[in-house]
């Protein structure tokens, strides 16, 4: 099963690439083993008005998901705060799940502590201690740059850890 995992943002969408082998006896309460196998993040202009960046996140992500096909995909939901970009960050959400919806992509969605707990074990985990599990899940050697595509990946493995 290949998993997109994404990070939403107006400027910056954060996406992550999981594929997990299943194993003989599927279903029989066995797991299989997860690979990476993409992240990265889609930019946005920031010379454009935001209806122009809301059209290029569709565009990248509708590319996004025709390239890779992934089987699911798992969205971060927003955590509110008081900030001047929580409106458009929001909006942008909005856009990514539309996308995946007429994509016909299953999409399930968890919060931020959600994600932190399924991967450390505490919802209070720093990102220092997410992006360890992270790596330690996908076997990298290296952290996965930036932080966007690293949140992305975690919120790809949470989705397959909470299937």
């Amino acid at each position: 099963m290949r998993i997109l995992g994404i990070d939403p943002g107006l400027a910056r969408v954060g996406y992550g690439l999981i594929e997990v082998a299943e194993p003989i006896g599927w279903g029989s309460g066995a797991s299989g083993r997860v690979q990476f196998l993409d992240c990265g993040i889609m930019r946005t202009d920031p010379g454009r008005s935001e209806g122009e960046r809301m059209v290029e996140i569709a565009r990248d992500l509708r590319q996004l998901v025709r390239t890779w096909r992934p089987q699911m995909a798992v969205v971060e939901k927003f955590f509110f705060y008081r900030s001047s970009t929580t409106i458009s960050v929001v909006q942008a959400r909005g856009v990514v799940m539309m996308t995946l919806a007429r994509l016909r992509v299953p999409t399930t969605e968890f919060p931020p502590m959600q994600i932190k707990l399924a991967l450390t074990g505490s919802g209070h985990a720093s990102k220092e201690e997410v992006l360890e599990a992270v790596m330690r899940e996908l076997e990298l050697e290296r952290p996965p740059r930036p932080d966007d595509a690293a949140d992305a990946l975690a919120t790809a493995l949470t989705g397959w850890f909470q299937r």
